[in-house]
Parts: structure tokens; sequence; C-alpha cells
């Protein structure tokens, strides 16, 4: 019985491989046998999710071609693989890859790290940051009041509350978007807002074009779900959309969907113009393409006085173009899963529908919560407390970094979670490794890229501040030194900090 459930082509891995940048040679230090590189780079690949557990990888014919190397090349690394429990092997059923005893699975997305691991690891690795509190608590005791009423129900509302989907149209017409209930559907957080989104308008095999780079998890999301992701570079730094590349993307390729993340996009940190914002419409628009816009950084604007633009779907009055999404998981707190749509009524009566074939409906106690915060002025006063916080960790991350990885390059966003870092010409997917063995935890840039794209990069969340951001540079600058000097192993062991 063969063990592997996916298959990975000759061409495709190649991609991969020659996306990592080589270590640059360190003093004193040998460049590694050929097979050995090629076994590390596989091994890179499977650690991070980019190549998944029980693929079936090329045969070694195949792969030496894709690869302009020898037969023995790949024969030794698949051989250094098998006897370090990256592969695994039967004769007619070939190679599949694997992990070894005792470690645990590679995310392919961007999970938050166990809590129990938190004492020995700064985890970078997740944009959250802890609930503003007093306001959970207080949200949560006023949906506990709230909720009687409820209780004598089937509880059951695909479509979400009316209170708060009347809540969250009045928010929009208060932007000056004007907005009706019947325009919103209250989802399990953003992620399920999409998700939904993309089973009903992109079937398997349907083309979906995407920022280069994106959010990880909603690239993950949609590979899942079958789509083609059509990528669109983003402008370097933080001039964001190029929107005669997406104009030509969207006439030549002619995706069903395109997702933009147009305030404060992750990872990046750009933001959207309003003419950026007018033009990229009237490019969908023209296409046919339904323009789906991730809100969930709206309102995490960290400069006083910042001037934010109209929301995208204020340049589309009739409503057949844009279809938005909004959280409050990220303005809020990522605990909360509450994400909603706003969309024309047609279409939100078809995600309502289909609604019956996925979960049902969102969880009753948090749209109450949720309600409370938006009908007490608590979220406004809690939303505050994030930017605060988000502002201190922005401006204590920046300085820790400058001062240990002077040659690391990124530009300052003005709002969002998220700083997108070139890393001095190093491999971000070895930083990453070398990262987990020093104690800090960090997404490398292929993460948020389609295809290996972005290997110079690391993303570095706002989430952490003070001493521990100082510390968490500390130990990047090491991971960076391991990968300078090509050194492997896994002798150093994680500092515990404490605050």
């Amino acid at each position: 019985m063969t063990q592997w459930t996916s298959a990975m082509g000759a061409a495709q891995l190649a991609r991969l491989l020659n996306s990592q940048q080589e270590r640059p040679a360190g003093p004193g230090t040998r460049r590694p046998p050929a097979y050995r590189a090629l076994a590390d780079g596989i091994r890179l690949l499977v650690l991070e999710g980019r190549v998944p557990v029980a693929a079936r990888l090329p045969a070694e014919r195949e792969l030496a071609l894709s690869l302009s190397v020898s037969r023995t090349t790949v024969a030794a690394a698949y051989e250094a693989l098998r006897g370090e429990g990256f592969l695994e092997s039967r004769r007619g059923a070939g190679s599949w890859t694997a992990v070894p005893a005792g470690n645990p699975l590679p995310a392919r997305g961007l999970e938050p790290l166990p809590p129990e691991a938190l004492g020995s690891m700064i985890d970078l690795g997740c944009a959250s940051l802890p609930a503003p509190e007093p306001w959970l608590t207080r949200a949560v005791q006023g949906a506990l009041e709230e909720l009687p009423p409820y209780a004598h129900t089937h509880g059951d509302y695909p479509a979400g509350l009316p209170a708060l989907r009347a809540m969250i149209a009045e928010g929009y017409t208060a932007r000056g978007i004007p907005t009706m209930p019947e325009q919103i559907m209250v989802t399990t957080g953003a992620m399920g807002a999409i998700d939904a989104i993309c089973h009903l308008f992109a079937g398997r095999g349907e083309r979906i074009a995407v920022e280069s780079p994106s959010y990880a998890n909603i690239l993950q999301l949609m590979r899942e779900a079958g789509a083609r992701l059509v990528p669109v570079a983003m402008a370097e730094g933080l001039a964001g959309w190029d929107v005669e590349r997406w104009r030509h993307v969207l006439r030549d390729a002619a995706p069903r969907l395109a997702y933009v993340v147009a305030d404060f996009h992750n990872p990046t940190g750009a933001l959207a113009d309003e003419d950026q914002r007018r033009r990229l419409v009237d490019a969908a628009r023209s296409a046919g393409t339904v323009l789906v816009v991730d809100e969930t950084m709206s309102e995490l604007y960290l400069e006083e006085g910042l001037s934010m633009p109209r929301p995208v779907c204020g340049f589309d009055p009739s409503g057949s173009t844009v279809i938005t999404v909004g959280s409050a998981s990220k303005a809020f707190w990522a605990g909360m899963r509450i994400g909603w749509v706003r969309a024309a009524p047609d279409v939100i009566r078809s995600l309502v529908s289909a609604r019956a074939y996925a979960d049902l409906g969102t969880p009753v106690l948090e749209q109450l919560a949720v309600n409370w915060l938006f009908s007490t002025g608590g979220w406004e006063r809690a939303v505050e407390i994030r930017r605060a916080q988000a502002r201190e960790n922005r401006d204590a991350l920046v300085v820790a970094v400058r001062r240990a990885l002077p040659d690391w390059e990124f530009t300052v966003p003005r709002g969002g979670l998220t700083l997108w870092v070139r890393t001095g010409g190093l491999s971000g997917s070895r930083i990453a490794e070398a990262g987990e063995r020093v104690g800090v935890r960090v997404p490398s840039g292929p993460r948020f890229g389609v295809d290996g794209a972005f290997e110079g990069y690391v993303r570095l969340p706002f989430t952490v501040g003070g001493a521990v951001a100082e510390e968490a540079a500390v130990r990047l600058a090491a991971a960076a030194h391991l990968v300078r000097t090509g050194a492997t192993g896994g002798n150093e062991t994680p500092r515990t900090f404490v605050a």
C-alpha cells in the first residue's frame, strides 16, 4: 500500500529549490557537496510546509534533468534524506516526504505558537496582540445580559444576528457608504468569509489574482480550495499597487476573483490611495472580475492625523464588482472570531444559502459581544488601546532591528501589524529554520508568495515591544549569523526570556 497522498512534479520542485538563495560562504567555511546542498534544500521545503508531508517526489532521473545535475547527486541526496527520516521509499511506489519521529508536523500557514512553548520561544509568527482589556470582559458581560431572549430560539442565524447586521451596516453608512442590513452577512472570522466567497465564485481550477506578496493563510486557503493563483507583483517599499500591471493581468488571465488588502497590506504595510482604489475597481469591472477587498487592518492606522482614503467599495456604487470583508480579529482580538461580508443583496443571499452546507452560522454569544462594543462606544475605545499597543511595539521593533541587524532593509508602515524586511541577501527560509534553534519564531518570505518567491525576506509583526523586542532582534541576529557562516546542527538551545 502506498503511503503518499500527493505528488510533486520535477519542474515544480526544481522551481522551489532554485528560489532558495545559496548561503554565503563565511570565513573558513567550505561549500557543501552538491548532494548535501540538494538534501538540505528539500529538507528545508518540508520543514516550512512548502512541500507537504507524504508528497511523492519525482524520480531521480526526472529531478536530475530539471536541476541539470547528475542522477548520482539526486540519488545521494535522497539517501541522505532517508537516513535523516525526511524521506521514505518503497520499491514500485517511489519516495515520499516524511518527518522524523517526534518532530511536529510542519505548518503550511501561520499558526500561533502553543502556549506551553512561550517560555523559551519568542513568537513572531502570528500577527495578533493580547485582548484590549477591560473591553473584552465588559463585552462578554454585556453579551450575557442580552443572551436570554436568544436562548429561547433555535440559535441558528445563517446571515448573522439582525441587530449586529444592522450595526455593521450603520458603520459603513457612517463612513459615507450607504449600506442596508441585507448587504451584510456575519461570518466566523475573515477566513470564514473568504472561504465562503471562494466556494461561491471560484470552483476548482478557477483563477484568482492575488497580490505578490500576500497574506499566507489566505493563499493557502485558496490553494486548498483548488484555485489557480495568479500573482500580481506589488511595487517596492510602500508604493503598493501597480494598477497598470493589474489591468493587464485581469484582462489577459480573466480571473474569476481578485483578492487585495488595500488598507495596511499584509505583509508589506502599504496603504492604497484613492486613485489606486478607483482605478483598481475600474480594471476589475472591465475584466468582469469580482474584487474581494480585505479590510481587516483598516482601523489600525498608527500615525496621528493620518487621513484614511475612502473604502474601496465606495468606488463601486452599483455594488456589482466589490465584495468587502471585515473582522474583529485584528482590530480587537484574534480570539473574537467574528467577521462579515458586505456585498450586493443577491450575493449575500447566495452566500447565506450556501452556508447551509458549511457551518450554519456564527456563535451567538460572540456576535452579541461585538454588537455590545459597537452600540456602547466600547469598540472605539478598545481600538484606541490596540493602536497604542501596535504603535509602541512597532517603534520598539524598528529601533531594535536597526541596531542588531543594520544591513536588513525595510520601510516603516503608517499602520497595520507587520514589517516586511529584506534580509541582507540571506535566505529567509534558512533564517526561519535557524531562528527555531536560537529561540525566535519568524515566518520566511516564501510563505507570502507563489512558487518560491520572496526568499530574501521575513515578516516581523508588531506583537512584542520593549525588552522583548530587543531580545527578539538579538536572536534574529544570532540566526542570521548561523546562516551567514553556514553553521548547521541543532546544538543551540533556546534561552528562556523573562520580561
